[in-house]
């Protein structure tokens, strides 16, 4: 009987040093994953305070996702702006993202015209075939705006429409901007990407987005889309104000992707 009560004293003292190391490991692993989450978000870029005005809201669905985006002058004519989302959550996605954001705004992307929509995304998907990032691929929308003739011009990966508020002297009205029938980027090799161009006068207002901000369930077979949110923004297109909409929609709880939205006005 003492050589059991022994033995069982021991397997508890062992059992308590299993559970104080796995507490350690397990703050640990959240300091680091907290630290990764502060990289992601140190690399967004400041608010511009200067036409086009830009600000932006990131709500991640986990403590790293796969949502990223930016905007950056070209030259004194061409200002870019992109907005990608990588298949997927976690560590993984949140590295993939972070490197095609760092590649775009350092313009490190070989065989790339950075003026030219359709060149940036055909050399992106020659630089990140899913094969070699572990099967991951993302969908990004990616133009660029010519001050000098108030034009912009635009591509789509695979990814959903930007929304673009104008007023022609009859109120408001939203036009969905993308290019259709287009692969993400690294599904398929050798993906040709056409753009498109559209006017942009004083006073528009365009949004990027991903598609954590419309996929959303309501109650019943109700779910929210992208016509929806365009409508929405008819009213108000501030991000906070957007993003509390949303979320009224489903239960009032944490979106279950990743929540991200530019908005920049001219």
């Amino acid at each position: 009987y003492d050589a059991m009560i022994e033995h069982g004293e021991a397997v508890e003292d062992q059992l308590a040093e299993i559970n104080l190391a796995l507490q350690k490991t397990q703050k640990r692993l959240e300091a680091e994953l907290d630290d990764a989450a502060r990289y992601v978000m140190s690399i967004l870029p400041e608010p511009r305070s200067t036409i086009p005005y830009a600000d932006w809201l990131l709500v991640p669905s986990t403590e790293l996702g796969g949502d990223s985006f930016g905007y950056h002058d070209i030259d004194e004519d061409h200002l870019a702006m992109y907005l990608l989302d990588v298949c997927g959550h976690g560590v993984g996605a949140a590295l993939l993202s972070v490197t095609v954001i760092n590649v775009l705004r350092a313009s490190a992307l070989r065989g790339a015209e950075f003026r030219d929509p359709s060149s940036v995304l055909e050399a992106l998907n020659d630089a990140f075939p899913m094969e070699k990032q572990n099967d991951m691929f993302f969908t990004i929308w990616y133009g660029v705006y010519q001050r000098s003739t108030s034009t912009l011009i635009f591509a789509t990966g695979g990814h959903p429409p930007a929304i673009h508020i104008k007023d022609e002297g009859n109120g408001p009205r939203a036009a969905l901007l993308s290019t259709p029938g287009r692969l993400a980027i690294g599904a398929l090799e050798g993906m040709q990407y056409a753009a498109r161009q559209v006017a942009i006068a004083p006073g528009d207002v365009l949004l990027l987005l991903s598609d954590g901000t419309f996929e959303i369930d309501g109650i019943g077979s109700d779910m929210l889309s992208v016509d929806r949110l365009a409508e929405f923004a008819l009213t108000d297109h501030e991000p906070k104000a957007i993003h509390a909409w949303v979320r009224s929609f489903g239960d009032g709880g944490p979106l279950p992707d990743d929540f991200s939205l530019l908005r920049l006005r001219f």
